[in-house]
C-alpha cells in the first residue's frame, strides 16, 4: 500500500524556517520523481519543487528558489522540504506527492503525479 506522509507544518512568523518531512512507503522512490506542491487559500494547487530521487536533481518555482530547498534521506525513504525566510504568500497546504519517471506532462502540473499525501497546514503570520 502506497503512503507518503507528511509532518512538519505549523505557525510561523515571517521570516522564519521550517522543515517539512514526507515519509514514503509501498513503492521503490529510486523509479520516481518526489515533488512538493502547496495550496493556499481559494487558489488552486500550485508547483513548489521536484527531487529527482534517483539522482538528487532539483527543480524549484521561481517563487521559493533560493529560499526553499529539497533534500531526501536514503535510509528512511523521506524527502524534506526545508523553507527559510518565510513570507506570509507562503501561507497554504503543502503536499509532496510522487511521479514515476515514465510519467508524461510537465513535472510542474499535479495532473502528472501519481501518488499524495494528505498535506500538512503551513501558516506564516506577518
Amino acid at each position: 500500500q502506497v503512503q507518503l506522509v507528511e509532518s512538519g507544518g505549523g505557525l510561523v512568523q515571517a521570516g522564519g524556517s521550517l522543515r517539512l518531512s514526507c515519509a514514503a512507503s509501498g513503492f521503490t522512490p529510486s523509479y520516481y520523481g518526489m515533488g512538493w506542491f502547496r495550496q493556499p487559500p481559494g487558489k488552486e494547487r500550485e508547483f513548489v519543487g521536484l527531487l529527482s530521487w534517483s539522482e538528487g536533481r532539483t527543480h524549484y518555482a521561481d517563487s521559493v528558489k533560493g529560499r526553499f530547498a529539497i533534500s531526501r534521506d536514503n535510509a528512511k525513504n523521506t524527502v524534506y522540504l526545508q523553507m527559510n525566510s518565510l513570507k506570509p504568500e507562503d501561507t497554504a497546504v503543502y503536499y509532496c506527492a510522487a511521479r514515476h519517471w515514465t510519467e508524461s506532462g510537465s513535472y510542474t502540473s499535479h495532473y502528472s503525479y501519481n501518488y499524495w499525501g494528505q498535506g500538512t497546514q503551513v501558516t506564516v503570520s506577518s
